[in-house]
């Protein structure tokens, strides 16, 4: 996969669950949160938002770049990112979470195998 539509697939992916937790936490969390959450439980939730729409705009406006030191660091930064979603998953599953969480383990863990690729080809010796 080039890695521009990887940046796009991903950009669109975290806008989503950044929205998601700004405006739905309650449906984003469903299963894992009660549907009575206090309000500071909820705000809590809406803060976690903010970076993911943050990252949707660093791929999203990285998805056209040349090679560079600073497309590296995105490269890597997602790399890093899903890695460590993947694996939080992973363990929130051995130990009780939703089952719905395997989906998004998988998910998690393709686009971290996508940019592990990617980012082989992509990551510019030069720029280094």
């Amino acid at each position: 996969m080039k890695l521009s539509v990887l940046l796009g697939i991903a950009s669109i992916y975290t806008a989503l669950v950044g929205l998601g937790f700004i405006f739905a936490p309650l449906t984003i969390g469903r299963g894992a949160v009660p549907p009575d959450a206090s309000d500071a439980l909820i705000a809590y939730l809406r803060i976690f938002g903010s970076p993911f729409l943050g990252i949707a705009v660093l791929d999203w406006t990285a998805r056209n770049a040349e090679p560079s030191a600073a497309r590296n660091s995105i490269i890597l930064g997602n790399i890093v990112g899903f890695t460590a979603i993947a694996a939080l998953d992973v363990w929130g599953l051995l130990s009780g979470a939703r089952q719905l969480t395997k989906v998004f383990a998988l998910v998690h863990l393709l686009f971290a195998i996508a940019f592990i690729w990617a980012g082989r080809m992509s990551i510019s010796n030069r720029a280094r």
